[in-house]
């Protein structure tokens, strides 16, 4: 009988926590280190792989994605080592999908003809302004025209290229956000991951705006504008807004997060690096050391530093399923939920939020509206409470 994840796929998802700097707005794990020693950094990553095909034997990968941090930063033949072991330890088909999360400097754009050399089939690009002084408050190390060389150079080694970018910045008007949206979208792109800008606590944004000092930020009003502006403009690019973030033409979503929000089966290797496996019939969460050198030290006293931290209840399972799938335009299977869970969701409940305009149920499947979305956690919410 197959098990649950398999509705969702199975991917590896490897965490490089270096950076040149951190940035203001950033709450990744990420750590800025002068010394790296990248030959013993890659021992260790290929010692976790190891570890991890033990509790995950004899499964096809459908993707790795190099997540950060900075990947970029990685040494190229740290990569390609990478990639030859998932193919030793698991099956892969010639369809698999290998991101690399690349920053748009020079220096590291010059290395994207020995990442595809290495691999790696798709770049997704941290450009998130396409005007050098939002860059610069956003603490970007690149400018605007070195972000769209970079576009171009990725452009000739990769056939499918992602960037992101960040709305709703201090100052931004609505007008300014559609003129930089139509403009990166005259770039020919076929997938965009839009975010709006949060402000998270233990950043630097964070503290200047606990102390009354981040100004110009758009009120909830301007930012559901820029939302709704957002969806209206890609999709009339002919890009579906696949996911309350993301953006693409067809077939060209981001196959590696689908397993996320698809609640498949995905690993975590590198430092805080999270995953969720399915060992001998149960959901295990995982996780690893935060901090760097503790992940490494981990890893060079015992082999791995993944550990499995707890086993996810059915019920849980079903609300996180739930949590991850409403995400998407495709929406929730409520015939699976209802597997996970061992009972439906409140008719009622759903009901309302559907009178309310923030969600369709139709063939089995419930599906935010672009007005649920705006409201998503709101929506959940209800949903579980």
């Amino acid at each position: 009988m197959p098990e649950d994840w398999q509705n969702g796929g199975f991917g590896i998802y490897v965490h490089w926590p270096f950076c040149l700097s951190k940035c203001p707005y950033c709450d990744f794990n990420s750590h800025v280190r002068q010394n790296i020693d990248h030959a013993v950094w890659k021992d260790a990553l290929l010692s976790e792989l190891r570890h991890a095909a033990q509790l995950t034997p004899g499964r096809s990968v459908q993707s790795i994605f190099f997540g950060g941090g900075t990947p970029s930063l990685m040494a190229p033949d740290t990569v390609a080592a990478i990639i030859d072991e998932v193919a030793r330890l698991w099956h892969i088909g010639n369809d698999i999908e290998i991101t690399l999360e690349a920053n748009p400097t020079s220096v590291e754009s010059n290395k994207f003809a020995d990442f595809n050399a290495a691999g790696v089939n798709r770049i997704s690009m941290g450009i998130q302004a396409l005007n050098n002084v939002d860059l610069k408050r956003l603490g970007r190390l690149h400018s605007t025209q070195e972000a769209l060389q970079a576009f171009d150079i990725a452009k000739e080694y990769f056939n499918r290229v992602s960037f992101d970018l960040i709305y709703a910045r201090q100052n931004q008007t609505l007008a300014g956000w559609q003129s930089e949206l139509t403009r990166a979208l005259d770039l020919t792109v076929d997938h965009l991951s839009l975010y709006q800008l949060t402000i998270e606590s233990g950043t630097r944004f964070g503290q200047l705006y606990d102390i009354g000092k981040l100004k110009g930020l758009p009120d909830d009003d301007l930012a559901a504008d820029m939302y709704q502006a957002t969806s209206d403009i890609c999709s009339n690019a002919g890009l579906s807004n696949y996911e309350v973030s993301n953006y693409a033409k067809t077939e060209a979503e981001s196959r590696h997060n689908m397993i996320y929000w698809r609640y498949g089966d995905y690993i975590g290797i590198g430092p805080g690096a999270h995953g969720r496996i399915t060992v001998n019939g149960s959901k295990h969460a995982t996780e690893t050391p935060i901090l760097p050198e503790d992940w490494l030290q981990s890893v060079q006293a015992n082999g791995f530093a993944l550990k499995c931290v707890e086993i996810i209840s059915k019920s849980a399972q079903a609300e996180e399923y739930l949590m991850m799938s409403l995400r998407l335009a495709e929406g929730t299977d409520l015939e699976r939920y209802e597997s996970l869970s061992g009972k439906p969701l409140n008719p009622e409940k759903t009901e309302l939020l559907a009178e309310a305009g923030l969600l369709t149920h139709k063939n089995n499947r419930l599906v935010a509206t672009l007005s649920g979305r705006m409201v998503l956690n709101a929506v959940l919410k209800e949903l579980l409470a």
